[in-house]
């Protein structure tokens, strides 16, 4: 079992911090690397690109690696908008445009999946890879989602009008509670630090109230519920490699339904991490970067993997 903390790796890649005008507003992202394919990872609910930062410098060698902050979290700047999922969409498409990044593996957990299938419904020939985990799918009932029941009431509640608003815009239940409660090592202090500075204000959490009202359980909210399940036909009958990452006993999505996920997929491997909940990337960051850093040179077309500096 890997249980990462925030801790220097001898020989790691700088991640470098930049900022890009993304149409209204501005998105802040991390890259590393430069030559080979480019390797997007999107992150979720209520994290940032820091999620990804030991991650990043196992894939770096083989590709420019590219993490943004969604509009509304992490550097990003934050809008006058209602961060639905399809403004997470516009704001993705643009910053993609922005960098002119065309083919592309994507690695995603949480709302990242979303945004991912959208994308790969949308541009399969650009997907060269897709390496997710703890996804985001179509639940028809509130008891197929999350593995405790626990954290059902409390979603349950965060899509009440007025009890959403107390637990997230003042009480930032989100960052306080959920995110260390669904990762099974104690995050340090640098790390919640970093992981409460987007979101100082009751104002400035609205991202992070909204996501959860979006996640299409029992069909609602009906936009949301029929992109999902579009998007999951599309992923079912595309060709392009996948990678699955689970965790045990997982939050979303359990180990076994992963499994079960992962076969009825073209093309898919599967890896099951062992202990982890929801935010596996802070407890397994070196088995995922490393399975990645393995996985890329079979999947990346040669003529890619000879841009290599």
């Amino acid at each position: 079992m890997s249980l990462n903390a925030d801790k220097p790796k001898a020989g790691s890649t700088a991640l470098r911090r930049e900022e890009i005008a993304v149409l209204d507003s501005t998105m802040s992202y991390v890259e590393a690397g430069a030559g080979g394919p480019t390797v997007l990872f999107l992150h979720g609910n209520p994290t940032s690109s820091y999620i990804w930062r030991n991650i990043i410098p196992h894939v770096a060698p083989l590709g420019r690696c590219i993490a943004p902050d969604l509009v509304g979290y992490g550097q990003s700047a934050k809008p006058d908008i209602d961060y639905r999922f399809f403004d997470h969409v516009r704001y993705l498409d643009a910053f993609l445009d922005a960098l002119d990044i065309r083919e592309m593996v994507v690695v995603a957990q949480d709302w990242g999946t979303a945004l991912a299938f959208h994308l790969a419904a949308r541009r399969p020939r650009n997907i060269l890879g897709l390496a997710f985990m703890e996804f985001i799918r179509p639940f028809e009932r509130w008891e197929d989602f999350h593995q405790r029941p626990q954290a059902r009431e409390l979603f349950k509640a965060l899509r009440t009008p007025d009890i959403g608003e107390k637990l997230v815009l003042e009480d930032n239940v989100f960052v306080e509670k959920v995110l260390p409660a669904s990762v099974l090592r104690t995050m340090s202090d640098e790390e919640m630090t970093a992981y409460r500075a987007p979101f100082p204000t009751p104002r400035s959490r609205k991202p992070v109230l909204r996501l959860p009202r979006e996640l299409p359980i029992e069909g609602q909210p009906a936009d949301v519920a029929a992109i999902s399940e579009h998007d999951h036909r599309a992923l079912r009958l595309s060709t392009y490699p996948k990678l699955l990452f689970a965790g045990d006993p997982g939050a979303l999505v359990s180990p076994q339904a992963a499994r079960e996920f992962a076969a009825g997929l073209k093309n898919c491997r599967f890896i099951n991490l062992g202990p982890g909940a929801h935010y596996l990337q802070e407890d397994h960051a070196d088995a995922i970067g490393e399975a990645i850093a393995g996985w890329l040179p079979a999947i990346v077309p040669a003529g890619h993997m000879s841009e290599l500096a």
